[in-house]
């Protein structure tokens, strides 16, 4: 079974993820975008839709759709049109959305093995705020608006149902917005709604080609509740058709802290919007000096930065995938081989990602320019453990102390003389002392349990303060002991 479901079904998913993009002004109209600022005072008749205005395309936003989907792998169209997607609703003043229809302005790309069907611009809707009679209007229930998001500029993308599996949406949803940050172009802020996430949810009968009915699952607000989301719709939908139910196509919300789903409504076609060309607004048409001076703007991005790390520094799959999307720990090790050019890319990588982000983790994963640590501190570390000049438990025991107090470890070692044992016959002596006082464990090793010898390995490390290396101790031990 796959996340819940049998063996002989599959899921298909695809994800539709809403951008926000941080320009200073609004989509078609030269309101401020801003976030926490009062109700309603970023507005003006544009964006309000009051009779006779026209909306004008913000050129910047433009420029950042283009980096997106050139990040993406998709191709810009020559020539896209806004459309008009018509419904009613207190959140959309002019009662249709502009969006792009039939010609959006990038299409067919792909991000890890996940193919982009399109990505468009469009504009978003304000913002409704639910009260009830505990709101904060005394005595009073409805609904409010703040129309301050009202036209802030998105870029829809939108996946082919590619996405196998829940934890492989919320891994290639966190990848693409780390993407997206890494271009600079939105905060991809998911509590603050710069990113917003849907997913379309269906099974099939494993080794099927067809498609199953689909439900969207409505404005996930964090990957860890689009994967609870999606598995908790496998599951329902797996259920329906154990019992020979079928699945019904509609917009579903999950509610994260009690698992449950509930339906919203029954999902809308193409059709029910009756798309038309927006008449008031000219195709867009980028030439071929703006398509190049987005391509000169992308970072190296993650995807890329990733296999760079595994083909070209020899670094493991799981510690590069891990430094691609953590762009401050991808400096850090950049810094890090820089000051310290005989340490192996493959231990800096550990480090960074095992121990020092253990650290990290320990004191709330600060920014890195809350901890008192320098890459430069941090490699020089790990190159005396790589040498062996210190011992591993050595070398975690300075790296917490450098996390807490911001101490130089090389000045520490050699004032605290933390230097790893390399006489030979210093350890063999030491060994020798131990076994004679710890009859016990030495004759369950030699009575064929060797597990009993990490007693003695402890008891070496700890007559020797820690300086010993585990491995040298290991075969030292196993050689007193009689293991060859």
């Amino acid at each position: 079974m796959t996340e819940g479901l049998p063996d002989d079904l599959e899921a298909v998913i695809g994800l539709e993820i809403h951008v926000q993009l941080s320009t200073e002004t609004k989509m078609f109209c030269g309101c401020s975008l801003s976030f926490g600022d009062p109700p309603n005072t970023h507005t003006c008749p544009v964006c309000l839709a009051h009779p006779g205005v026209l909306p004008v395309p913000n050129r910047r936003a433009i420029e950042y759709a283009i980096q997106i989907a050139l990040a993406l792998g998709c191709e810009v169209a020559p020539r896209s049109i806004f459309h008009r997607k018509n419904y009613f609703y207190p959140d959309n003043p002019k009662a249709y959305q502009i969006s792009q229809y039939d010609v959006p302005l990038a299409s067919a790309g792909e991000l890890a093995n996940v193919r982009i069907h399109r990505a468009h611009l469009e504009e978003d809707a304000a913002k409704m705020v639910h009260i009830g009679e505990s709101g904060r209007i005394q005595g009073s229930s409805g609904s409010l608006v703040d129309f301050n998001r009202a036209g802030t500029p998105l870029v829809e993308i939108v996946t082919e149902p590619d996405i196998r599996s829940a934890s492989e949406a919320r891994e290639w949803g966190q990848l693409l917005r780390e993407t997206v940050r890494q271009l600079g172009v939105s905060d991809v802020n998911m509590e603050e709604g710069s990113l917003r996430c849907d997913a379309n949810v269906s099974i099939r009968p494993r080794g099927s080609s067809e498609l199953g009915t689909k439900t969207e699952l409505k404005n996930m607000n964090s990957f860890r509740f689009l994967e609870k989301g999606i598995t908790a719709e496998l599951d329902r939908q797996a259920g329906l058709v154990a019992s020979g139910e079928r699945v019904v196509q509609e917009t579903l919300h999950f509610d994260p802290g009690t698992g449950a789903l509930h339906p919203l409504r029954s999902k809308e076609e193409a059709h029910d919007y009756r798309y038309l060309p927006e008449p008031d607004l000219v195709p867009l048409a980028p030439d071929s000096a703006m398509l190049e001076e987005a391509r000169k703007s992308l970072p190296e991005l993650p995807e890329a930065k990733a296999k760079r790390y595994r083909d070209e520094l020899g670094i493991p799959e799981a510690p590069a995938e891990l430094l691609s999307v953590r762009a401050e720990l991808a400096g850090f090790l950049e810094a890090m081989l820089a000051a310290e050019p005989d340490l192996e890319p493959r231990v800096a990588a550990n480090w960074l990602t095992g121990e020092f982000a253990a650290e990290l983790r320990r004191k709330g994963d600060p920014d890195l320019s809350e901890v008192p640590v320098e890459a430069a501190a941090l490699a020089s570390l790990a190159s005396m453990a790589q040498a062996k000049k210190i011992s591993h438990g050595t070398a975690k025991d300075l790296l917490t102390r450098m996390v807490d107090d911001g101490i130089d470890p090389v000045a520490v070692v050699t004032e605290e003389d933390l230097g790893q044992l390399s006489d030979s016959s210093e350890l063999e002596a030491i060994v020798e002392k131990v076994v004679e006082e710890n009859p016990g464990p030495a004759e369950e090793v030699q009575a064929g349990n060797e597990k009993a010898i990490g007693a003695l390995v402890g008891a070496v490390m700890k007559e020797t303060g820690g300086r010993a290396d585990g491995g040298e101790v290991n075969r030292i031990l196993r050689q007193a002991l009689g293991l060859g």
